[in-house]
């Protein structure tokens, strides 16, 4: 099926100056597609309001976004065959989710690791042992040069896992280790960010769209 990029499109007719960003925009969706044909898993990881971008990019994908993402009538009947109406009522309330795991959900974990290890690796632990090849990583980081995220970009090369870069236009060090770079026409903090939201926001909505179109 030829992939929709509608959602894209409709990025650049609200946010012209983002017309640049077109190819990488539409490698990252490919990528994307590709990720979730293989049924692999998605990792986010940044840091104060990239950190909170990364739990905002789980909920958009993880539950339906404008699509509610109904289960199959097969999947429903099987709740109903083994739970009866409890099981109809709870399936008919579930919905399709994409995987994708912020790697900053694990406070336990990243509060052991921080006090035994290094905190700079946290990221990168979480990467090395729960990503496969095959997977992807998606980093923010609004200068580029976030030690963490750095980190984990390298942890995900030498895993096979791909990595895509959220990131503004300063030309930070994180960019020679990520695969896709996406890079806001911006250099300070809060403008970067104000791209940041649309930009994750049609890429969730343009995977939706081509995964999730059939079942609508």
């Amino acid at each position: 099926m030829q992939t929709s990029k509608s959602q894209i499109e409709k990025l650049f007719e609200r946010f012209p100056e983002l017309t640049a960003l077109r190819e990488v925009l539409f490698s990252a969706l490919d990528e994307l597609l590709s990720l979730y044909e293989r049924d692999g898993i998605l990792f986010l990881a940044g840091n104060g309001g990239s950190a909170a971008d990364c739990e905002h990019i789980c909920g958009e994908l993880m539950k339906g976004f404008k699509s509610k993402r109904p289960l199959s009538p097969e999947v429903k009947k099987n709740f109903a065959d083994l739970f009866g109406q409890p099981g109809s009522d709870t399936a008919e309330k579930l919905q399709n989710g994409l995987r994708a795991v912020s790697l900053l959900s694990h406070p336990g974990l990243a509060s052991a690791f921080s006090n035994d290890v290094d905190p700079q690796l946290c990221f990168a632990q979480q990467l090395w042992a729960l990503g496969r090849p095959g997977d992807v990583f998606f980093g923010i980081s609004t200068g580029g040069n976030s030690k963490n995220v750095l980190q984990a970009l390298m942890t995900a090369r030498v895993k096979g896992i791909k990595s895509i870069l959220l990131t503004g236009n300063r030309k930070g060090i994180c960019e020679k280790f990520a695969d896709i770079v996406i890079a806001a026409p911006e250099s300070e903090t809060y403008r970067i960010q104000e791209y940041h939201l649309p930009i994750y926001h049609a890429l969730c909505l343009a995977l939706e769209e081509n995964i999730f179109s059939t079942e609508r």
